[in-house]
């Protein structure tokens, strides 16, 4: 398959579907922490229209959108607008890859872009081989959810916990290797 994991850098979902045979690319206004080859540094929305892609997944920002952020991005609190603009370019970016993918997932935390996308469901790391709670949902088109691949003990909230550094917000985004296998195995596998 040609598929193209947008908004990611750290190419932990590229490299998963590198490894099982497939054209991946990650791309990102960021340098990538992985192979620089499968990487598009530059802005998702003008590498979507480039090919018509099996699959597009999305992982676009959600500092403004999450509502664990409503004490900053909430109806009349100071970044609000932020929020507001936040949630059209991500319906921008979802309609633009329903435009150019024959499969598309958009994942976020517990946002309020969901209530604007259909076809939501929520999936836990520790569904998936890791002990720990992240609560991350995922919009679907032509997707079926992810099913439990492996549901372990533990639901600690490593992710919530994390100390300030210059590489916290990075780092609580980081797609978990046990959710990047079940994607390759679950969603690569669905009938197009």
């Amino acid at each position: 398959m040609l598929i193209l994991v947008g908004c990611e850098e750290s190419q932990i979902i590229t490299s998963a579907l590198r490894e099982a045979g497939h054209e991946a690319y990650s791309c990102d206004l960021q340098p990538t922490r992985g192979n620089p080859e499968w990487h598009f540094r530059q802005d998702v929305m003008e590498v979507i229209p480039i090919r018509l892609w099996d699959l597009i997944i999305l992982h676009p920002d959600c500092t403004a959108m999450a509502v664990s952020g409503n004490r900053w991005y909430g109806f009349g609190m100071p970044y609000h607008q932020k929020r507001l603009d936040q949630i059209e370019w991500t319906i921008a970016l979802w309609n633009l890859a329903k435009k150019h993918g024959k499969k598309v997932a958009l994942e976020n935390p517990v946002s309020v872009i969901f209530k604007h996308l259909p076809n939501v469901f929520y999936l836990q790391p520790w569904e998936h081989g890791h002990g720990e709670t992240k609560k991350t949902g995922f919009a679907l088109h032509n997707l079926e959810p992810l099913k439990p691949t492996n549901v372990v003990e533990g639901r600690e909230q490593r992710i919530w916990k994390m100390p300030p550094s210059k590489t916290r917000k990075r780092d609580r985004s980081a797609t978990f290797y046990g959710v990047a296998k079940a994607i390759v195995e679950q969603w690569t596998q669905q009938s197009q």
